[in-house]
């Protein structure tokens, strides 16, 4: 069942109560004292975690739980701005009203002559209009890489995919995706040779390669590496719980177990779901 057509009038409201819920939030004397003591570096963890639960409902498909991370994103949003605007820096209606002058900007097809641009074209033009604005504000000028603006607060997954895809523009890419099975056996040995020297700083330094030509792989064969990840992750949570079940069903005690035997149990739970 669709829902209607947003009112903007009763959304305006809304979004006005809650700004009000912010402004007695941070009240002096009589707002609440976790809220009062809160700055932008202590609130930004939250604003992170946020997202992921956005994330974590959409993955799960459960439209009700969205509706409220949503609502919880978005009273992070009020944090900041509140803030902000105490501080005299900017208030909501600059975030605002910069995300829509930007949205329209960058989106000349639409607000502008239709262009009959496709979402390849789309996606390429809009990372130059990025790389435009950041060269506009003067932000770093100094800092003339393609892979300038990159943010370091990225988890690390996906920052990987994101310095690859600016490389890649430049034409630093393998030519075909087998490319990277070699480079992912290279980087595998150089592993195990960190392994027999046990220098714990050289097997983190393998690894982290590992992991990134892992990313390079999945961006190459158009696969979301964190979507890949939160997926396997799901998959290994299900099977082991599913262990953990089997066992008490037969009265055994899972910990208890060999490996060879809980092994057993994991390639019974995996049959299982091959059918």
């Amino acid at each position: 069942m669709s829902s209607p057509p947003t009112n903007p009038t009763e959304a305006a409201e809304a979004l006005l109560t809650l700004i009000g819920i912010m402004a007695r939030l941070r009240t002096p004397v009589t707002g609440c004292p976790w809220d009062l003591e809160q700055t932008f570096e202590t609130i930004a963890p939250y604003t992170i975690e946020e997202s992921y639960e956005v994330a974590d409902a959409i993955e799960r498909g459960d439209m009700g739980d969205l509706r409220e991370e949503l609502g919880d994103l978005l009273f992070q949003v009020i944090f900041h701005s509140r803030m902000a605007e105490e501080a005299g820096e900017f208030a909501l209606v600059d975030v605002v009203n910069a995300i829509n002058a930007k949205m329209i900007r960058r989106h000349p097809h639409v607000f502008e002559a239709a262009d009959g641009r496709d979402a390849g074209g789309q996606t390429l033009a809009w990372e130059e209009m990025k790389a435009a604005e950041r060269a506009a504000r003067g932000r770093k000028a100094e800092d003339t890489s393609a892979l300038s603006g990159v943010a370091l607060s990225l988890p690390a997954l996906l920052r990987a995919e994101k310095l690859q895809k600016r490389a890649a523009r430049t034409g630093f890419d393998w030519t075909e995706a087998s490319h990277i099975f070699d480079k992912l056996e290279e980087e595998t040995a150089e592993v195990k040779e960190a392994m027999a020297s046990r220098d714990a700083d050289a097997i983190e330094d393998e690894i982290g390669d590992l992991l990134f030509v892992a990313a390079n792989l999945a961006r190459r064969l158009a696969v979301d590496p964190e979507q890949a990840l939160r997926r396997a992750n799901a998959k290994f949570e299900r099977r082991f719980r599913a262990m953990e079940a089997a066992a008490t069903d037969a009265g055994v005690d899972f910990t208890a177990l060999s490996l060879d035997e809980q092994e057993a149990y994991w390639q019974a739970v995996k049959k299982g779901e091959r059918g």
